[in-house]
Order: structure tokens, then sequence, then C-alpha cells
């Protein structure tokens, strides 16, 4: 509260600060300004020179290379994601306008415990690309363990312990902003939680910060909240439960208790938080649906267990049991194959779909019996349309919620892929914000932006504030609306203005100008060459 009480002063002391006659390289008129912190709207001017903005307030009587008329639009920070799986899309589409396109100019990668390794080669790669957001990534627990141990379920050995150590502290010595996990994924989901606070205890020395997803979001989506909760306890490193969701019917309505656990966990002085996306469907592999112990050993071994006749019941079993209760939603409709670049044709296709193809009927068992020959094919991508609605809102109103898209980044036009990765920032602004009224426009662009940029040690950014970096979403309130949907997923979302990242305009009208002043934004850790 202290935090926005100053920010909002040094507004309004920049709003009152008179109209003497400045030069600016790009000066933006007349907006409606939303700074972030959560604090109401003011009108005001916003000058800026290079990268960074230099003045707010009445500029009226200013000049600049190149004026932008906000006149009945929103201006506020860029927003930032700090959930992507954006490498896959990165080095296709380095204008970015899946993203953009919703106003968001800071993108981060490395999430659900894979990341690129090592950090400095990758951020040199991208770099020597040329990108249009700004880039920053995690280093990833299970490519760590991976690297060192494979996909084996042990624990490892002192001296491999002290291998992965290491590598997480030179991943943030070369910029990771922290260290991710996915331990519902394999060799993640192998990780004793004592081997997690040791590698998160390393990334705490740099400042970082331990970011998960989970090990259960279904049955035991409490249990996994307690280990969270219990990871950043035990390593004294701030903790983001990373795309908060219920999955499974029956276990809708527990987000009352896992927020009320993370309440609990504040309250005592924990500091753990929570990122979102405002979708009731998620994406992932398919070999979601198959148990954890099949995947044991890599590929070749999960496959061998499907097709012995000594586990194939078992693996079979489990796959039901995951579409009846878990995230099939009770139905094998409810799974949809969004990428499969082995067979084209099932993209945009459920289980029961594809079953009634075989001359099946689309029951869980020959829906099971469809799963294991797509992951004996190489596998695919799949939509599960299983979340809590009521969920979804009660997780988004929760202070201590940011967005996240948990999406890659877009090859428009390739696959059937979830409409989050074009519609995330976009859709909280106009069907959460404007149609429904779940938060005000203020939180949701605190969410999107400060909230995001203070959790992840990103300096100068994500507020409006004279001094930092302009990286601006300028946009109509009335206009702006996600329009990808589960069946037509290749849309842009719309009233998106104008967008500057680092004082360059990237968007123009509704147009991405072609321009890539995307920076590396490293971690707290970070030691430069």
């Amino acid at each position: 509260m202290i935090f926005r009480k100053i920010v909002f002063l040094i507004s309004f002391l920049a709003t009152s600060a008179g109209s003497a006659q400045q030069t600016f390289d790009v000066l933006v008129q007349g907006g409606r300004i939303i700074d972030g912190s959560g604090n109401p709207w003011y009108e005001a001017d916003i000058g800026i020179r290079g990268e960074r903005i230099v003045s707010i307030g009445d500029l009226s009587n200013s000049t600049a290379s190149q004026m932008i008329d906000a006149s009945g639009l929103v201006v506020s920070p860029g927003f930032i994601d700090p959930h992507t799986h954006a490498l896959r899309g990165i080095f296709d589409v380095p204008n970015a306008e899946s993203s953009l396109l919703q106003g968001i100019t800071t993108l981060t990668e490395g999430n659900d415990g894979s990341s690129p390794y090592p950090i400095d080669e990758h951020y040199r790669a991208i770099e020597e690309k040329q990108i249009s957001p700004n880039w920053a990534v995690f280093v990833g627990q299970g490519t760590i363990r991976r690297i060192v141990i494979g996909e084996d379920d042990r624990v490892a050995s002192a001296t491999e312990l002290q291998r992965m150590k290491d590598m997480v502290a030179t991943a943030m010595e070369q910029g990771a902003l922290g260290i991710s996990t996915g331990l519902f994924y394999v060799p993640g989901s192998f990780t004793p939680t004592a081997e997690v606070v040791e590698l998160s205890k390393v990334a705490a020395q740099y400042n970082g910060i331990y970011i998960s997803h989970m090990r259960e979001e279904a049955a035991q989506l409490l249990d996994s909240i307690a280990e969270t909760i219990e990871i950043g306890e035990q390593a004294n490193i701030p903790v983001q439960i990373t795309h908060h969701k219920v999955i499974g019917v029956g276990n809708w309505g527990a987000s009352i208790d896992s927020l009320r656990m993370v309440d609990e966990a504040r309250a005592r002085g924990i500091d753990v938080t929570i990122d979102q996306y405002p979708y009731t469907a998620s994406q992932t592999g398919i070999t979601a649906l198959i148990p954890q112990w099949a995947q044991e050993g890599g590929e070749e071994r999960m496959i061998a267990r499907i097709n012995s006749p000594e586990t194939r019941g078992s693996v079979k079993a489990a796959i039901i049991e995951k579409i009846l209760y878990d995230r099939g939603g009770g139905d094998p409709k409810n799974v949809s194959i969004s990428r499969n670049p082995r067979d084209r044709s099932m993209e945009g296709k459920n289980l029961a779909q594809l079953a009634e193809e075989r001359g099946m009927s689309p029951t869980p068992e020959n829906a099971a019996d469809v799963v294991m020959d797509i992951v004996r094919a190489g596998g695919a991508t799949a939509v599960y349309h299983a979340i809590g609605p009521e969920d979804v809102d009660r997780i988004m109103r929760h202070p201590a919620a940011a967005i996240g898209s948990d999406g890659p980044l877009s090859v428009f036009g390739v696959g059937a892929p979830h409409p989050r990765q074009y519609g995330t920032f976009a859709r909280v602004l106009g069907y959460y914000v404007r149609e429904r009224g779940i938060i005000s426009l203020e939180e949701a662009v605190r969410k999107m932006s400060s909230m995001s940029a203070q959790r992840l040690g990103i300096r100068d950014r994500g507020l409006l504030v004279e001094g930092y970096f302009a990286d601006i979403a300028i946009f109509s309130s009335d206009e702006v609306k996600d329009m990808a949907t589960f069946e037509d997923p290749h849309q842009y979302a719309v009233g998106m203005k104008y967008v500057l990242v680092n004082g360059e305009l990237v968007v123009e009208e509704g147009k991405h100008t072609g321009r890539h002043p995307g920076k590396i934004l490293h971690g707290p850790g970070y030691v430069a060459d």
C-alpha cells in the first residue's frame, strides 16, 4: 500500500509540474494513464528519449520526432508474461505478433522445469536473432536433472547433487531469473522434495525465485500446495505457484482451500505468490495421460511398457482414470489434439472423434487405446477441458495472483493451439474486466505489469514512472478483446493500438512495425563477463 501511495504521489506531482517546452523522441499525448501500481487512472502526457520515460505530466507545449495521439485510450506499462514456452516459436517468429498485439513487451522462458542450458549460449542466440520483445529465462530443474541423472527414478548421489547445485549457480551467474520445476513431468516427478530444496537454496543465494508447476493440480492439489510452500520456507526463497488451477470436475472448488493455504503461509512470512491463465482448458503433451511410473527411463522404455502384456493393462487403466477424473474432464471429447507434426489430420480432433474414425465407440476405454497409439507414433500436444470456471474467477480476484499465458509463440496457421497464446492478456482486459467486472482495469494492469516485474526482479520496468524503460501498451478499453477460440485459434487480439519496447514502436495503429528492439533482461545474480 505504501508503494502504491508513493507511485501515486509521483504521478500527481508530475501532472502538476506545468508545461515547460521540451523536446522528445516520442511524445504520447492525452492518454488515460494507468501506471501499473493499482492506483486510479489520471490524464497526462508521456515524453520519451531514447529507451526511457523522461517526463510525465502536462507536456502540451513540447515537441517530438514522433507524436502519438492517445486521446480516449489507456496508456499502461507493457505487460510482462511470467510464464511462457515462447522458445517454441521465437526463432521462427521474432516479431512475436501473437504476444505484442496483446501488449506483452517481456517474455520469460524456462518454465515447468525445462529450460535452455547453458543460459549464456541461449542468450547469445537470442541477441543474434534480434527479437521484438524483451527476453528472460529461468533455469529448469528438470533440464539439469536430465543432464546429470537422465530420466531414472532414483535419488541423486552426493556427487550428482553437488554437480546440479553447481549448474544452478552457473545459470544464475549467467542471468537466470531463478529456478523452475515441473514436478508433474518426468524427470521432475522423480525428484524428492529435499533435492528441490537444496537446488532452490542456491538460487536464493543469488536473489532468484522458485517458480513451480506443482506435482498435481487435481485430487492432490492441496498436497502440492503444501509441498511448494514447504520448499519456499526451507530454502528461504520467494515462491510462485505457476498457472494455478483446479483440474477435474470432482475437484472443482478446491481453490477455496488452496488460496486459504497461500494466505496462511503469507501471514507467517513465507513469500508465496501465484500466476494463472484465464481459461478453463490446459495444454500439454499427450503423455500427461500416461502414468509417471510408465515414463521412467525415457521414451523407448515407456513404449516398451505400453507394448508389454505385463504392463499394458496397468498403463491403460491409469489413462482411463485420468480421462474420467483428471485432465480428461470425464469425457474423451474434452481432450483435443492441438499439434501432431507426424499426423496433421489429427489436429483439432478430440479423442472421441479419433476413436470413431477407427470404427470404435467413443468410450474412455477406446480413447485410452488411441492415446497409446499416439504415444507409440511419437506423441502429440493436446488441449484438456477440465478446469473449474469458478476457480478461475476466484484465483483471479486474489491479490497475490498475476497473469501469465503458459503459451508458446504462435506460428500463424500452424496446428490447432490453445487460444491462450493469442489471447490471454486481451481476454483478461476484455472478458474478465469489461464484460464481467471480476477485477478492475487498474488491478488487471497491475497483475500484468508491476506485479511480475517486482516478482521476477526485473528492474526499471512494469510501471509508468520517470526514469523507467519505455515499455508501453496503448489500447482502447472499449475494444480490446481476444479473438482466438478453441475452434478457430489463429486470430490475433484486437484493440491494442500502439506498443513500445525500449522506446521503439513495435506496434503502430494495430500493426507490427517490423522493429526488433528487445533486450535480454538478466536476473539478479548476473555476473557480467
